[in-house]
């Protein structure tokens, strides 16, 4: 009988990851990678399943088409133009559309060892706790390729061999991103109550452990609130329950995998933290009406 895993992979070097992909892709430093993505780039696949990194992201997509990105209780699709920034150690997957473009940036603290001030405190669009997502218009994706182009246009100059430029340009880059979404959260705290606050880190941490968490008492504990509490502010605030939002998380996840992957239905089951394959299947029935098996012959 195969063995199969329930562990999400982390991947601790760029390279690594660019190989899980996979790619054709390398980058020479460890510490810094600048990614064109190319309309039908065929040397990356189209989906990702769920995983996890050991180094910050950055993406600036334009003509994103199907592109479906999954970071909280729900899939993100209908992207056209995005910008997205996650922190080492939370939980990702995708599924890109070929028709994509923009600017790929992966890099670790140590690309920016000139630069002394705590990039999380520094730059709060990278948050330890949840990905950082931004739809953007066709105007405001043109108003910011210019900055990526320059940081991107240093990288590649074969003169800068440890690109120094290039990470003084991205630096540049970052605080020129700040400017823009401390705007947007300005605006954007206007309008929380608290209860959509609790919604809102509710649904960031369902994001990072919906695979090893799956009770209402589990999240409760991690907000430091009852039970009762986070289940009354999560109806009040959305109209949903919020065991709901887990459960729509995991099945999320669980129709990418079956979609998009050739995995069978028990190395599905594992890789969700399922008991056994019985137990996702039930799960999977209980909440679509069709078993895992008969989704996958819907989609092919």
């Amino acid at each position: 009988m195969t063995e199969y895993t329930s562990n999400i992979p982390f991947y601790k070097e760029i390279n690594d990851f660019l190989k899980s992909i996979p790619s054709n892709y390398e980058t020479k430093n460890p510490n810094f990678f600048c990614l064109r993505l190319k309309e039908n780039e065929g040397s990356i696949s189209n989906y990702k399943p769920p995983f996890r990194k050991d180094f910050y992201f950055i993406a600036l997509v334009s003509n994103a088409g199907k592109t479906k990105i999954t970071y909280d209780h729900t899939n993100v699709t209908r992207l056209n133009s995005f910008l997205v920034f996650q922190s080492p150690g939370l939980l990702y997957s995708f599924y890109r559309d070929h028709s994509a473009n923009g600017y790929l940036i992966y890099f670790k603290k140590e690309c920016l060892s000139f630069f002394k001030p705590d990039l999380e405190k520094e730059f709060p669009f990278f948050n330890i706790l949840y990905t950082n997502f931004f739809k953007l218009n066709e105007v405001k994706f043109h108003e910011f390729a210019p900055h990526f182009e320059e940081v991107f246009s240093a990288y590649e100059n074969i003169n800068d061999h440890q690109n120094r430029i290039a990470a003084i340009k991205f630096l540049a880059l970052l605080y020129q991103l700040k400017a823009y979404t401390n705007a947007f959260r300005q605006w954007e705290e206007g309008f929380t109550t608290a209860q959509q606050i609790l919604l809102q880190k509710f649904i960031q941490l369902v994001n990072n452990f919906y695979i090893e968490k799956r009770t209402i008492e589990d999240y409760a504990a991690m907000l430091h609130v009852t039970p009762n509490y986070l289940s009354q502010s999560v109806k009040s605030a959305s109209g949903k329950n919020a065991l709901s939002y887990i459960n729509n998380r995991l099945l999320s996840e669980a129709k990418s995998l079956i979609q998009f992957t050739d995995f069978d239905i028990a190395e599905i089951a594992y890789q969700l933290n399922f008991s056994d394959p019985a137990n996702f299947g039930k799960f999977y029935k209980k909440h679509t009406g069709q078993t895992p098996i008969e989704f996958r012959k819907t989609k092919r």
